[in-house]
Parts: C-alpha cells; sequence; structure tokens
C-alpha cells in the first residue's frame, strides 16, 4: 500500500516493550514464502509457537462501495479474496502444524465485527465473514482431534490506523478534529487497543473455553481492564445518550 512504516520499525517497537522483534519479509499469498517462514521458527525457536495472529489485509484501494456485484470488477474481488482470505489459510496451514506438534498454541484471526451481517460491499462482506468461518472451522478440527489448542476471532472497532489518519488528514495528535465530520470517529480506537486485547487473552488460562467464538474489543475491555494508549477504553458498540 505503499505506506512509509516498516516491519523494522514494528520490530523496534517490540523490542522498546521488553520482547524481541524479528523482522521478516513475506509475501502470506505465496505459499513458498510461508512455508520458508515456518521452517525458520522451526530451526530458529525449536519449532515453538505459541501464538499466530492472521491480519494481513490491505485491502483499502480495493473495496467497490458503491457499485452492486453484478457491475463489480471481478479481477479486483479475487484479488481481495486472495490478498486477505488465502493469506490466512496458508499462515494457519503451516504454522499450525508446529502448534499441533508441541500441543499447545492459539490462532487468532482478525476481522471486522463479530457476526454475519452484512457490511456494505459483496467482496468485503466475503472477507470478514470468511475469517470468522477460518477460526471456526479450526476450532472444530481442533475439537474432533481433542488437540488442547484454541481458534478464535477477534475484532476491534472504529481503527484508527496510520491508514485511516491519513484518509482524513489527521495525525494522532490531532486525530481527535474528525470527531466534528464523523461522530463515531469519537470512540474508534489504535491498533495497540487490539493488541491489548490478543495479549490479554493470550495470558488467561481458561482461553480455551473461548476456542470458535467471536471476540469485539467493546466487550473484552469491560472483562480484562486493558485500555488505549490515552488510558481511555473506547467501546464501538456504545451508543451517545
Amino acid at each position: 500500500m505503499n505506506r512509509p512504516e516498516t516491519i523494522e520499525e514494528t520490530a523496534e517497537q517490540v523490542d522498546a516493550h521488553g520482547g524481541k522483534g524479528i523482522p521478516v519479509r513475506v509475501d502470506c499469498t505465496q505459499r513458498q514464502e510461508v512455508e520458508a517462514l515456518f521452517e525458520r521458527v522451526r530451526n530458529e525457536q525449536g519449532g515453538r509457537l505459541d501464538v499466530l495472529v492472521n491480519d494481513v489485509w490491505g485491502g483499502e484501494t480495493m473495496i467497490e462501495w458503491d457499485r452492486p456485484f453484478w457491475e463489480m470488477d471481478v479481477d479486483q474481488g479475487l484479488g481481495l479474496l486472495n490478498q486477505a482470505v488465502l493469506s490466512h489459510i496458508l499462515l494457519s496451514r503451516f504454522g499450525v502444524p508446529l502448534m499441533v506438534a508441541r500441543k499447545q498454541g492459539i490462532v487468532f484471526e482478525v476481522t471486522d465485527g463479530d457476526g454475519t451481517y452484512w457490511r456494505g460491499s459483496y467482496f468485503y462482506d466475503l472477507v470478514k465473514v470468511s475469517v470468522i468461518r477460518l477460526a471456526q472451522n479450526l476450532h472444530e478440527e481442533f475439537k474432533e482431534r481433542d488437540l488442547p489448542l484454541t481458534s478464535l476471532v477477534v475484532t476491534p472497532g472504529y481503527l484508527r490506523s496510520e491508514q485511516m489518519l491519513a484518509f482524513k488528514n489527521l495525525t494522532e495528535e490531532t486525530w481527535r478534529d474528525g470527531i466534528a465530520k464523523d461522530e463515531g470517529w469519537g470512540r474508534s480506537e489504535t491498533p495497540r487497543y487490539l493488541g491489548r486485547a490478543v495479549a490479554a487473552l493470550a495470558a488467561d488460562p481458561d482461553i480455551r473455553t473461548r476456542s470458535g467464538k467471536a471476540l469485539a474489543t467493546w466487550h473484552l475491555y469491560k472483562e480484562y481492564g486493558f485500555t488505549d494508549l490515552d488510558g481511555s477504553q473506547p467501546d464501538w458498540e456504545k451508543r451517545d445518550g
């Protein structure tokens, strides 16, 4: 998407918070590259993969909001499915065997919304609902084979990503200036809010009871008490008045 942020910067942020960030460039729609990624995990981490977060997207410019399905660009729609669904399938297909071998691990699917309601555009809706189904299917696979693994879905509310800030000509420092034109923007959240939801779930010793479910930040913050970067607790479900 020609964004200025880099995976190296992300790794530096991980380091700054006490972890060890290892940037690896991977085209997640290419089987060989995905296989090579997890072979590297196998070799460098002794096969240990505790958490896999499937969050590949980048499809903002590929959505057609104002056209009916029968007038849409088929190649563009299939490209969106390839980028945002096939990538998730490949990552799980070649990452989960590491978890199965150790009988331990959690797969998080990240989507938009916690249900199968209509999202306003054919291919966009198909992607986001399909991702929910991927997690549910994997849950059933684990359950049928009595594997102590977890698969679930997490969703943010109105995500105040770098891309959305740029679209609105705002920065993280000035983001509140956009509320006058978009009331819902006042309940938006940074990507870190979802990250903290994932971290809280991953640390929950009873997480397996959530397997197969679609969970939203606007419910999870009430349960786990995490906050966004500014200490707030955005609630996309909450409506003023």
